[in-house]
């Protein structure tokens, strides 16, 4: 067991997710069947407790942990019904753990995109690319009749319709959504669509948004069942995030951990790190919009997945900045080391605008090689005379006319390395407003996970 049990000091992680009340209408988005436990089991509490309604809604069915359907079903799970089938289980374990907590069937919604591919839809699958197909179900479309839309298919324009359908029929007054600092791509995906959802409904809706964080290398700590310990941020984000708790009463830490074992199949296979989110608060936070500062850190993290000549290669990401200039968009990142020759480093660049559909919008991802450099606009390579990239041993800098992303109001951006198709380090998405008269201060910098 832990230490006392005892609220994480105020001055530490000042506890400012206010009480509910029967006004407010809570939204869940959860990446995958557990995570809604995991990040939001006593906030779900909470809400019930004040009769406040509460909705869970679901982005995937879950349906692409092999090697957790592996331990279930003691051997190998591979075939595409056969992991449309655990979907179908992870589903019902999620109706389980809804029940524990005090919700019902009707509680829940499920939309069915394909676990593991969310990121990808959102990088590459808009308006007329095709959809994306599921790594292990094999399908391109919803293939569930419990789901929300189902035969909806695997693209970007689908999943932003189905949320902004449900944000405008729920109409919720606060929302807790995976965080964009997560290291699971769907988690990061439901964010991104989260937030260009609520741009679109800005009119109609301003619920507050609370980002929870569920996968962070090394994180949390201890590892394990410890319902006295304090649930504390990763130290990277402790200065850079206004963080916020919602304290669990012991009462409901038993719930919490109670609901946690229903997710059987995942609990199986890593009870340990699952049970490190029963503690006595829930945790969240968000980076500041538009706020952009700047770290450098002395040990970049290394993909645990990585072997001894991979390792070797590393190249991690220490720092960026983004500026505007005579209608350019400039983005920089300095790396900490120079690139081998198999190793390249990617940014994005994302334009919105209220007047114009997120599906159309540009895309932008650019690519520097050991040698040679790239623009792609939705995986699709693109020429443009206009756009520089300048590259030093260990700075890259790109320069992107503001018409070529669409005259943005807004532009998403992020940043990552990768040693062919293994990741080796990234910089969360953040979001830049771009002022009317389109600049941003001289060398304002980004900084993050």
């Amino acid at each position: 067991m832990g230490p006392a049990d005892a609220a994480l000091p105020s001055t530490e992680l000042p506890a400012d997710v206010t009480p509910f009340s029967a006004h407010d209408r809570v939204l869940i988005l959860a990446p995958h069947p557990d995570d809604e436990v995991l990040g939001c089991a006593g906030i779900i509490q909470k809400a019930v407790a004040a009769k406040a309604p509460v909705r869970i809604v679901f982005l995937t069915y879950g349906d692409n942990n092999e090697w957790s359907f592996t331990v279930y079903r003691h051997k190998p799970v591979l075939a595409p019904a056969s992991m449309r089938q655990m979907g179908k289980i992870r589903r019902d374990e999620a109706l389980a753990a809804a029940a524990v907590l005090g919700l019902s069937p009707d509680h829940l919604t499920f939309l069915g995109y394909p676990d593991f591919g969310t990121l990808a839809i959102w990088n590459d699958h808009w308006n007329t690319d095709p959809p994306y197909r599921s790594m292990l179900t094999r399908v391109t479309a919803v293939p569930y009749s419990t789901a929300y839309r189902p035969g909806a298919s695997y693209k970007g324009d689908d999943i932003l319709s189905d949320l902004e359908a449900v944000l405008t029929q729920y109409r919720p007054t606060r929302v807790f959504v995976s965080h964009p600092a997560d290291h699971n791509p769907d988690h990061r995906a439901l964010y991104l669509f989260l937030r260009v959802a609520l741009w679109d409904l800005a009119k109609q809706m301003s619920p507050r948004v609370y980002p929870y964080l569920i996968h962070y290398v090394g994180w949390p700590r201890p590892r394990g069942y410890y319902p006295a310990d304090a649930l504390s941020p990763p130290d990277l984000f402790q200065d850079e995030i206004t963080w916020q708790i919602s304290p669990l009463s012991p009462a409901e830490r038993v719930k919490k951990f109670e609901a946690l074992q229903k997710h059987y199949t995942q609990y199986l296979y890593s009870g340990a790190y699952l049970a490190s989110f029963c503690r006595t608060n829930e945790l969240f936070g968000d980076f500041p919009v538009t706020t952009l500062v700047s770290e450098t850190k002395d040990e970049p993290l290394v993909s645990e997945h990585l072997t001894d000549a991979e390792r070797a290669e590393f190249v991690g990401l220490e720092e960026r900045d983004a500026d505007m200039k005579a209608g350019f968009l400039v983005l920089r990142v300095r790396l900490s080391r120079p690139m081998g020759e198999t190793v390249e480093t990617w940014m994005s660049a994302f334009g919105y605008r209220r007047d114009r559909p997120f599906a159309v919008m540009p895309k932008l991802n650019i690519q520097f090689g050991n040698i040679h450099h790239r623009l792609y606009d939705r995986g699709k390579r693109i020429l443009d005379p206009r756009v520089r990239m300048i590259r030093h041993p260990r700075e890259l800098i790109v320069e992107i006319p503001l018409d070529l992303l669409g005259q943005p109001e807004r532009i998403l951006t992020s940043s990552r390395t990768t040693l062919g198709r293994v990741p080796l380090d990234w910089m969360s998405w953040r979001v830049l407003d771009v002022p009317a008269e389109a600049k941003i201060s001289p060398a304002a910098p980004l900084r993050n996970r």
